[in-house]
């Protein structure tokens, strides 16, 4: 038990900082957008959406409205204020909830189906499609073009469009427009992930000739920079020298493999 304590009582290192970081904003979002991710892509796999995210994003769909009464009722108890009068806008926070809790349980029925019988869908993580419209804007086609910046833009405009001729009131609006940054943040950050992943495939790739030289003494400090390599002494015995870039080697293939398995756990 002792040295399980130790290895949980050591600092995190700068990738586990950086993975952590960013799952703490993917989750963030995820949470937020999902209201919204659920009528842009009604074809969403049945593990697309954690079942954490889904609960907290049914609890914010519970307190946005009670908060939102609760700050207009404030804001008209102050003196001067002026009458109490209703928010302009024909729908607000709490018709947004209604309507996520009921497509909530259509999509419900829809994903019980897909989990009873699997041969339905070919990828639970799938997010579906984009609504068809968006293949007739131009970039319409790409698929992160389409997740990143045409599907938040379109949720931003629209909530400022809806809300400056009073279809929505003002609180669902600036819902919509935070979803809409978060939304574009949210996907970015899947696009990422996979460049990483790749990114870190080629780095090793280019790493390997640099190593080869390292090992045979002939490696500039040019060369090592780009790894982060400090050259080694020159009357170092060949044992100690093969030692050392076998233990080097070692290094950065188990770094390599582990963020190898953490994005296969995360897909």
């Amino acid at each position: 038990m002792q040295p399980q304590q130790q290895q949980y009582n050591q600092p995190m290192g700068i990738e586990q900082l950086h993975e952590f970081a960013i799952n703490v904003v993917h989750m963030a979002c995820s949470i937020v957008t999902m209201p919204v991710e659920i009528i842009l892509r009604p074809q969403y796999g049945t593990r697309y959406f954690p079942i954490p995210v889904t609960f907290f994003s049914a609890i914010l769909m519970i307190l946005l409205p009670f908060l939102s009464g609760m700050a207009t009722g404030i804001t008209h108890m102050i003196p001067f204020s002026g009458p109490a009068m209703p928010p302009p806008g024909l729908f607000g926070l709490a018709s947004l909830s209604s309507l996520y809790f009921f497509l909530v349980l259509l999509h419900g029925i829809r994903l019980y189906r897909r989990m009873i019988y699997m041969d339905l869908e070919q990828h639970s993580q799938y997010e579906g499609p984009a609504l068809p419209f968006f293949r007739m804007i131009p970039g319409g086609r790409s698929f992160w073009l389409t997740r990143i910046v045409l599907e938040p833009v379109f949720v931003f405009v629209l909530a400022s469009v809806l809300e400056s001729i009073s279809v929505i009131q003002s609180g669902l609006s600036f819902y919509l427009h935070i979803a809409a940054l978060m939304l574009a943040m949210r996907n970015f950050i899947y696009w990422y992930r996979v460049w990483e992943l790749i990114r870190s495939w080629m780095d090793m790739a280019a790493a390997g000739p640099i190593i080869s030289k390292f090992a045979n003494n002939k490696a500039t400090e040019d060369d090592l920079a780009p790894i982060h390599l400090a050259s080694l002494p020159k009357d170092l015995s060949p044992d100690m020298r093969q030692a050392a870039v076998s233990y080097i080697a070692r290094v950065l293939g188990a770094f390599t493999t582990t963020k190898t398995e953490i994005k296969e756990e995360k897909q």
